[in-house]
């Protein structure tokens, strides 16, 4: 007879033949030795050793034989690892190592894709739980489509879909769900015909398209962007308790404050700034930066984990956020209230006079906010005018910190960042969810003193963790390609402006570009062309510094909350500080290519969804003034036409190159212009141009505008290049500007790359 621990063992080491009668086979177990049998299954499944699945036996956070996989990484010998797409048990999900011998005929696979896998479980106890041998890759196949519901003449219903790649969908009457004719709507397949549209039956209604709500929902859905929490995750945030002192130090009588803005719901960072005591430090200070300590309650792992993974970071729409974290954890347990004891990581800077920094140093505190400030309330109390809250606290915290800042200013001056100036515009809505207006915020002095705190924060977490030797994901931003300088030393030759030749380029030389043209009718043009000559930044476990901010180290430590870069980081400074037991795990550690591949992904992803969900906002606000005139700036140039931005609004729009005029117009990608053949007039990158409204697309966001401003001369230079890159298509025998902008023919061509000044950073 067969001991527990030998149908223990049988069980674990054969998932895929774990029935009863599977068990009673192998031990030839007959008559009444399967009462003996189904004993000892009772009390291994008593003991919450065994759990039935269908009809077989499994062990509990066991994977099946075969599961849906998602490769996650590589191990250090460089075989690939990967996780379950879904899990479901209690303990961390299982790492699974693929194996692959010379007779494997199987797909090729890498890190991020997913796939169909035999599992195996691994007798051997130092290596990981499974190994698996891939059976088949994975495709993505979204069936439902989404889109508005329309209404023919002939009574039948349409669902016009937003992604414009897909087809419509016929669906009948009696599976409309409760959907109204102009509501935005989820529709799953129905039934296939080989002929006419395939029918649908609408499975959700998101709401009527009119609001402003539903189009971000599109956003929402067409970038498959998580929003819906599963209940584990809610369950866990709502079950977690306040964070006690175990492993902390007593900061809460140090007068941090939170400077925010006015509508902020969560707080996740707190400064403070004091004139340095030490007699060898004259003229310097002592700078604290307080930053949520998100760790404590998002362990890795966890359900709250492997959401926050998910998702990677907060989405910010005009009418609502996606978060990273439940609300439980990002606007209450991890938010640094006013007057609330609070868990924290703090870093401990000592700068002297010039913003040098001398020593710097990670604690794990609990603190307790003296106030909540707004920018523009911080800023006014500096410059004079003084609320009852800001007075209780100008001197005990906004003058040392503006003190301080002017030291950091100093080396930041000195350090000579890349200065872009791109304004960004920001929208308010009105109670319906309607544009009401598009302004540019001031840029104050207390959103820089904020920046340049965090920047001084994030060199540091950088900079302790290289020193112990701690893997770490990096926020990394490469200097600009060779291609992408060629491109933009062309265009700066129009202007007479030169830029030197070599792969060492530093900000100084933008900066001093942007200097020349600072007040000229080309400081706008020049700062958007310098700006697309940017490579992405991106996070990465392999350092190359930041281009951007002219610094060698970096990385983010102070936004837990919303970006899950941040979260590894303090995992990763816990650990290798000795903080506490929650620090970066050995597996996690083996993870973060992934990871940080998955994070720069995300954050991609976010940054599309919210451009993309502005555009449909503003061509849904415009839709009804088809034929109105505006103000516009040509912010695009491509063979298909031109892109114009409403300085009203902010909206961006197309004009097909066919309807400039009637000659034929030439495309110049250097000088970012386009000219016409026999007048030599034309329009270029920048130009200030009046348009006007003929069409507006709102659920994709598409505006289609006709040139109103006539076209004008072009500078000698940029002639030049439009009769050199005529002459050259000419005597090659290829001509494709002159056939792309043929009167009638199809536009085609995307909207020009906009990263936000923010996002680079």
């Amino acid at each position: 007879m067969p001991s527990k621990e030998d149908v223990l063992k049988f069980i674990t080491e054969n998932p895929d033949r774990a029935a009863k009668r599977d068990i009673a086979k192998a031990f030839n177990m007959k008559g009444d030795a399967r009462i003996y049998l189904k004993d000892i299954l009772r009390d291994l499944a008593a003991e919450g050793q065994v759990e039935k699945r269908t009809k077989k036996l499994t062990r509990p956070n066991a994977l099946p034989p075969i599961a849906p996989l998602t490769i996650t990484g590589r191990d250090n010998d460089g075989g690939l690892l990967a996780k379950p797409i879904e899990w479901s048990g209690t303990e961390p999900a299982p790492l699974v190592l693929l194996r692959r011998t010379h007779k494997d005929s199987g797909p090729t696979v890498g890190v991020g894709d997913q796939i169909l896998a035999k599992i195996f479980a691994n007798s051997d106890k130092g290596g990981t739980p499974y190994t698996g041998r891939v059976i088949k890759k994975l495709e993505k196949y979204d069936s439902s489509v989404l889109g508005v519901l329309r209404k023919l003449q002939s009574g039948e219903y349409r669902l016009e879909p937003v992604n414009r790649k897909q087809n419509e969908v016929s669906i009948d009457a009696e599976f409309l769900n409760g959907a109204e004719v102009g509501d935005l709507v989820e529709v799953t397949p129905h039934q296939k015909s080989r002929f006419g549209l395939p029918q649908g039956k609408v499975a959700q209604v998101i709401g009527s398209i009119s609001s402003e709500k539903a189009l971000s929902m599109i956003a929402i859905h067409e970038h498959e962007i998580p929003h819906i929490f599963p209940e584990k995750v809610i369950e866990q945030a709502e079950n977690a308790k306040a964070a006690t002192m175990d492993n902390r130090e007593d900061w809460r009588s140090l007068p941090l404050a939170t400077i925010d803005p006015a509508d902020a719901k969560d707080y996740d960072d707190a400064v403070m700034a004091q004139p340095d005591t030490d007699p060898a430090n004259e003229g310097g200070f002592v700078i604290v930066v307080a930053i949520a300590d998100v760790s404590f309650y998002v362990s890795h792992g966890s359900a709250l984990d492997h959401e926050a993974l998910k998702r990677g970071n907060s989405v910010y729409f005009p009418d609502r956020v996606v978060p990273m974290l439940p609300e439980r954890i990002s606007n209450d347990l991890c938010s640094l209230r006013e007057g609330v004891d609070r868990p924290a990581m703090a870093v401990r800077m000592v700068i002297d006079a010039n913003g040098r920094k001398r020593s710097h140093s990670f604690h794990r505190i609990m603190m307790r906010s003296i106030a909540r400030l707004s920018y523009n309330q911080a800023q006014a109390a500096i410059d004079g005018v003084l609320d009852e809250k800001t007075e209780r606290v100008i001197d005990i915290s906004l003058k040392p910190l503006w003190q301080a800042y002017a030291a950091l200013k100093k080396a930041r001056d000195k350090r000579e960042p890349l200065e872009l100036d791109l304004p960004e515009k920001k929208l308010i809505l009105d109670d319906q969810g309607q544009v009401l207006k598009v302004f540019i915020p001031d840029r104050l002095d207390a959103h820089k003193l904020i920046e340049e705190f965090m920047i001084q924060a994030n060199v540091a977490a950088a900079e302790v963790l290289e020193s112990k030797s701690q893997p770490l994901i990096y926020r990394i931003h490469d200097l600009p390609s060779m291609t992408k300088q060629e491109s933009l030393r062309d265009f700066l030759k129009t202007l007479e402006i030169t830029l030197a030749r070599g792969s060492e380029l530093r900000p100084s030389q933008f900066n001093g570009i942007l200097a020349r043209v600072k007040d000229t009718d080309h400081e706008e043009l020049v700062n958007q062309v310098v700006l697309r000559s940017q490579s992405q930044a991106q996070y990465n476990t392999d350092n190359i510094g930041h281009f951007g901010l002219n610094l060698r180290h970096y990385a983010h430590f102070t936004s837990p909350i919303r970006r899950y870069a941040d979260l590894i980081v303090h995992r990763a400074l816990i650990r290798a500080l000795n903080l506490g037991p929650d620090g970066l795990t050995n597996t996690e550690t083996g993870e973060l290519p992934a990871i940080a591949q998955n994070i720069s992904m995300t954050e991609r992803r976010a940054m599309l969804a919210e451009r993309e969900t502005t555009d449909r906002l503003i061509a849904h606000h415009l839709a009804e003034q088809i034929g109105a005139e505006f103000q516009a700036r040509v912010q695009g140039v491509t063979r298909a036409g031109l892109f114009v931005t409403l300085a009203t609004y902010g909206a961006d729009g197309f004009i097909p190159i066919s309807t400039l005029g009637r000659e034929y117009y030439h495309y110049d990608e250097a000088g970012h212009s386009v000219a016409g053949e026999r007048s030599g007039k034309g329009y270029r990158l920048g130009d200030n141009v009046e348009v006007r409204l003929v069409e507006a697309q709102p659920v994709a966001g598409a505006l289609r505008f006709e040139m109103l401003t006539e076209p004008r001369l072009l500078p000698a230079s940029l002639q030049s290049h439009h009769k050199a890159t005529k002459f050259s298509r000419k005597s090659d025998g290829r001509s494709k500007s002159r056939s792309s902008s043929r009167p009638g023919s199809r536009p085609s061509g995307g909207k020009p790359s906009h990263v936000s000044r923010k996002a680079k950073k």
